[in-house]
């Protein structure tokens, strides 16, 4: 993919899945590779079937020059063309753009888990792929909440691990994810607070921030008001953010909600950590909805997403920013490297 081999050799292989063919993914998977800006970071090779492909570039309004492999370790990368693994296992057309479909979903998780297979046979070195519709995959068959899980499972990782999200260096984790927001309140423990500090703590530090500075959000409307409007600040929160930071983590708080993301936005932190989904995401896609990361953190595996969805209302029109997608890639080339010289250094 890269003219100059020898420069490319020691970059990061990350393999692109294009998403689910009924959203934007296709077309934001051809638009950043046609406008190349990627090709310093990382060698890409895309993973999923020619014909989604051909469709994203057409929905892109751009030419590929598409060079097909049987695997990403068969790549020949002075090749200037772009290395396909044809999978040919989804026929766009058979599926309607802008509509959820299961069948759609299915097979979206299908290419992921061949991907997860190339990477746990070590022909790759992260995924980065592109927006999936959750509900549509959990129709389809793969019946899991989220793909995070979904990887987890398919990689055999029985040890925590948490979606993340980056936007503009600043790292938004939570304790809960997709859950009920009743579940998650009852999921909001002195442990799993822990670990997700001990979590962010390190997928940060893997991302080269030596000394991550996190900031923990409260659960409750005005940090419990002193017990006020709940004891969780005082009697669980509280004394696990100070049971961490005797463990060497710099983490602050609990702090009201509503301000917290305030501070962090001022650069008085590197990372918020929520109680619950929305307190992060909302404040997140506030900030900047189409530059948004996310990362499932915790596996051997580095997965990267744009944090935005499938966003059936603008398929097809050629319209779709790739910014989030792009850094979504930065990120995983940045991982990726870093935990290579970490198995080098270690050898």
């Amino acid at each position: 993919m890269m003219s100059d081999s020898l420069n490319s050799a020691n970059l990061p292989v990350i393999a692109l899945t294009p998403g689910d063919s009924t959203g934007i993914g296709p077309e934001l998977v051809a638009r950043c590779l046609a406008e190349g800006r990627m090709r310093e970071l990382a060698r890409l090779v895309v993973v999923g079937d020619a014909r989604v492909m051909d469709m994203g570039a057409s929905h892109a309004g751009v030419a590929l020059d598409f060079r097909r492999y049987a695997s990403p370790a068969a790549v020949e990368w002075s090749d200037p063309g772009i290395p396909l693994v044809d999978l040919a296992n989804t026929d766009p057309a058979e599926f309607p753009i802008g509509v959820a479909s299961p069948d759609s979903g299915r097979l979206t998780g299908d290419t992921l888990a061949r991907a997860i297979e190339f990477a746990k046979a070590g022909e790759i070195d992260a995924i980065t792929f592109a927006p999936l519709s959750k509900q549509a995959m959990f129709k389809g068959g793969w019946r899991f909440p989220d793909e995070h899980k979904m990887f987890a499972h398919l990689l055999g990782h029985t040890g925590p691990f948490s979606e993340m999200n980056v936007l503009e260096g600043q790292w938004m984790t939570r304790v809960t994810s997709h859950v009920s927001l009743r579940t998650a309140v009852d999921q909001v423990t002195f442990d799993a607070i822990c670990g997700a500090l001990t979590l962010a703590n390190d997928t940060m530090r893997l991302a080269g921030i030596e000394r991550p500075r996190i900031a923990v959000a409260a659960l409750n409307p005005h940090n419990g008001e002193g017990g006020l409007f709940g004891m969780e600040e005082i009697e669980i929160i509280r004394p696990a953010v100070e049971a961490m930071h005797q463990r060497g983590i710099d983490c602050q708080g609990p702090f009201p909600s509503d301000t917290v993301y305030l501070k962090a936005f001022r650069g008085e932190y590197d990372s918020v950590l929520a109680m619950y989904h929305d307190q992060g995401q909302i404040a997140t896609k506030l900030k900047g909805f189409n530059k948004g990361v996310t990362i499932t953190a915790g596996l051997d595996i580095v997965f990267t997403t744009p944090a935005h969805g499938t966003a059936y209302d603008i398929v097809g029109q050629g319209i779709a920013d790739v910014g989030a997608f792009e850094a979504a890639i930065r990120l995983a080339a940045r991982m990726a490297s870093r935990k290579i010289e970490a198995g080098a250094k270690a050898a």
